[in-house]
This record gives C-alpha cells, structure tokens and sequence, in this order.
C-alpha cells in the first residue's frame, strides 16, 4: 500500500513499513525494505513524500524467508505503485494543492495520506 502526500523539497521522501505480524522474520522485513528503496531511488518520482506499508502477510515462519518469487512480485507491485505517482507529474511551486502530484493516490486505486498541518 502506498500513501503519498505532496512535500515542499527538490525531491521525493520515503518511508518503508514493515510490520512483524505481516513479515515475521527480520530477513524478510529487511529484503523487503531494500528493494523499496532500491526501485525508490531508480523510479523518478516528483517532490512528493511516501510511505510503503504492507497491507497482508506475504510469508510465515514455516517457509524460506525470502524466495526469488517474493522479491519478483515485489518488485513488480513496488515498480506499479511508483510508475502511477511518477505519471501524475512534478507539483508546480507555490500551489501544491493544484498540482497533479498533490491529487489522491486513489487515481491509481490508493490511499492517500492527507497532507501536514500548515
């Protein structure tokens, strides 16, 4: 799941959130993470801030921590969730709240955050 809001800054932020109950071991959590920031960092998003959070299990004790399948659907969501936002387009300076960038992320089919405080 991807929430977004628009930022102020030259460039994107990015927050991961993975939670034991949804990735129960620490290895996971950490593949996880990574390859968030790994197609973060190669997907050219506008300045905007987001955050990943799981939104359900994708693996249990039982099984290999991580698998090539797991990081492949990953990979493969995470390039989806980053391409929709990367489409929207860069905010212009000094209205945000007219921007492309600063329309819901439910465009794509997902929450938005609502923006800070002023």
């Amino acid at each position: 799941m991807l929430y977004t809001c628009p930022n102020n800054l030259p460039h994107a932020r990015l927050g991961v959130v993975a939670a034991k109950r949804f990735a129960p071991r620490a290895v996971t959590r950490n593949t996880i993470k990574r390859v968030t920031r790994e197609l973060f960092r190669t997907t050219g998003l506008p300045a905007i801030d987001c955050v990943v959070r799981l939104s359900r299990p994708v693996n249990s004790k039982d099984g290999p921590a991580t698998t090539a399948r797991l990081k492949a659907e990953l990979r493969a969501e995470l390039t989806r969730l980053f391409s929709a936002q990367a489409r929207l387009g860069r905010p212009k300076a000094g209205k945000p709240s007219d921007s492309p960038a600063a329309r819901p992320a439910a465009a794509a089919g997902l929450p938005s955050a609502a923006p800070p405080p002023p």
